[in-house]
């Protein structure tokens, strides 16, 4: 009888899915679910032939130079891979996976929730409530921004872009977008493709980001971007949190050169930044952008169609490297 793989999960993941790991691998549990160390995390994957990772193990080049010949595959509970060096897990000859398409719809609710909630001073409105403060009302009070008909932005037009367009357009929004390659006419349905980003923030009266977080992207919503953002513009962020420079972003939002974000994503995770935190104007989330239920069993179930295929001798549907 073959010996099945050993697989590491370093995060606790949807009860389906580790019952139907356990059925083809030799699982290794972190039983207590908390973040491991780098040093921690390098010792976990020391004896074992596989990990299915989230965005919170970091596989910089340090640890994958300290990962065992034996480990030849990560099979990311994620879409976005900015935690871990492909350049450096390639040139080890380790196998990269994803787990795109699944998350899609949920994220783009998400991205509605957020816009929405900037938009009509969610949060502000829910702390009045819940704080007993509500003794008031005038046609003046608690008035916002409505979203029907705005030109709405969308910066990174792949599969939670797009959809996050679809959403847009049942508020009447009109979609712009800048992509790297513009889209085929059918999946941009109508949208107007910018080719500079400039040209997008210029007429984004909600800007939605969706990118991947790169060297290039880093910080790129900065003092420059956000000037040239429509006066009273509203920034919504479920992509990353690099992709953001949070000193200016609270700069703009104090000086009401926009009028709101709504972040579910954040430069420091987990804890946020209580400089936002601290503004009326921020409608924010914990980075659960892809966290219901039907997403969280297609992750794990994605992931693992990965792993089956590498080792059923097969490529992965979703490698990267």
């Amino acid at each position: 009888m073959t010996t099945p793989p050993t697989l590491l999960i370093p995060r606790k993941l949807a009860p389906a899915v580790l019952e139907r790991a356990r059925d083809t691998y030799n699982v290794v549990l972190n039983e207590d679910d908390h973040v491991f160390t780098r040093a921690e995390l390098i010792a976990a994957c020391q004896d074992v032939d596989a990990v299915l990772p989230c965005h919170s193990e970091h596989f910089n080049a340090d640890v994958i130079a300290a990962l065992p010949q034996r480990l030849k595959i990560i099979a990311n509970h994620s879409v976005g891979v900015d935690h871990v060096d492909l350049a450096a897990a390639k040139a080890r000859g380790i196998v990269v996976t994803n787990t795109p398409d699944v998350l899609s719809d949920a994220t783009a609710e998400i991205a509605m929730l957020c816009m929405l909630g900037a938009a009509r001073r969610g949060s502000e409105g829910d702390r009045m409530v819940r704080e007993g403060r509500w003794n008031f009302w005038s046609p003046a009070f608690m008035v916002g921004r409505q979203v029907t008909g705005r030109r709405f932005g969308v910066l990174g037009m792949g599969r939670v872009g797009q959809i996050t367009a679809d959403r847009a357009r049942g508020f009447g929004m009109e979609i712009h977008y800048h992509n790297r390659t513009r889209l085929s006419p059918d999946k941009e349905k109508g949208a107007i493709f910018h080719d500079t980003v400039d040209s997008l923030l210029a007429v984004s009266d909600v800007l939605s980001l969706h990118c991947p977080a790169t060297p290039d992207t880093t910080g790129l919503i900065n003092g420059r971007t956000i000037a040239l953002m429509p006066q009273g513009a509203i920034l919504v962020n479920t992509a990353r949190g690099a992709l953001v420079d949070e000193d200016a972003l609270v700069a703009a939002l104090k000086s009401g050169r926009l009028f709101a974000a709504g972040l579910d994503v954040f430069r420091t995770e987990p804890g946020g930044n209580p400089d936002l935190a601290g503004l009326d104007n921020v409608f924010m989330l914990p980075h659960i952008g892809s966290a219901t239920f039907e997403t969280r069993d297609a992750m794990g179930f994605r992931a693992l169609d990965n792993l089956d295929s590498f080792f059923g001798g097969g490529t992965p549907g979703d490698r990267l490297v």
